[in-house]
């Protein structure tokens, strides 16, 4: 009978057959022919996986949005998970405390967040500066809406964290009521404002009655104030129900574990 050759698929050199049938290791390198059929037509057969464990054949549509967004851990350490408990029945009580203030008092502005949200707020106006007057003076308020916005975006895209990115929500919602009785000051220019005076006092620095004489809408503070404190009520806690949504789906696998 006469001899075959096949090819080495690592090296290219030849693989002599006869009666015995094929050499089970190649000669020039080493290959052990067995192990690489084993593993090349295995890995063929294997579904594409994602970055998250999950077989490949991921939703697209809102129903992925639905699915990238409730996604949680394989597993849940019961420890991390009541730690989350206790963390989201804080929030939520900070949260109703935020809610129940009125506005108008400029209460809010007594909480410790409020410095955080300045710091923010300030670090607004030189980012946008570069955009012209009217940017650079809404900067300030855009400065203090985008920092929640980019950490919610980086712990749900970047870490994963949808509880984490649900806080982050929670955040925004919060920064934005923050903003109310700045907005609600626009006319009246009574709170006091950075560096020292009101906005009586210093005319022309109070950010939102240059915003709103700029949009024609400085009779409307109240009403754009009253929009900024439900609208940031409501982000608030839409952020606590996307966080209990995340801690049912843990507590479900805890139970099945």
């Amino acid at each position: 009978m006469t001899a075959t050759a096949l090819k080495c698929p690592k090296c290219g050199a030849e693989r002599p057959s006869g009666l015995g049938g094929p050499v089970p290791v190649c000669g020039a390198c080493g290959l052990v022919f067995a192990k690489w059929t084993q593993r090349t037509l295995g890995a063929e057969r294997l579904p594409a996986v994602t970055d998250d464990g999950d077989a490949g054949d991921r939703r697209g549509g809102l129903a992925g949005v639905i699915d990238y967004l409730t996604y949680v851990e394989p597993r849940t350490d019961p420890i991390v998970f009541w730690g989350r408990v206790a963390l989201w029945c804080a929030f939520a009580l900070w949260g109703l405390y935020f809610i129940k203030l009125d506005f108008r008092s400029a209460e809010i502005m007594n909480s410790f967040l409020h410095r955080i949200n300045l710091v923010f707020h300030e670090a607004g106006h030189v980012l946008f500066m570069p955009f012209g007057h009217f940017m650079m003076v809404l900067g300030g308020t855009l400065g203090q809406l985008l920092m929640p916005a980019i950490v919610t975006v980086v712990l749900v895209w970047k870490n994963r964290d949808n509880f984490g990115g649900a806080l982050g929500v929670w955040w925004l919602g919060q920064s934005l009521m923050d903003c109310a009785p700045y907005i609600n000051d626009a006319r009246a220019l009574q709170l006091p404002l950075v560096g020292g005076g009101t906005g009586a006092d210093r005319p022309g620095v109070h950010d939102w009655e240059n915003i709103l004489l700029d949009l024609n809408l400085i009779h409307r503070d109240h009403q754009v104030a009253a929009l900024a404190d439900g609208l940031g009520s409501l982000i608030l806690l839409t952020g606590l129900a996307w966080a209990a949504w995340i801690l049912w789906l843990q507590y479900r696998q805890l139970k099945a574990d």
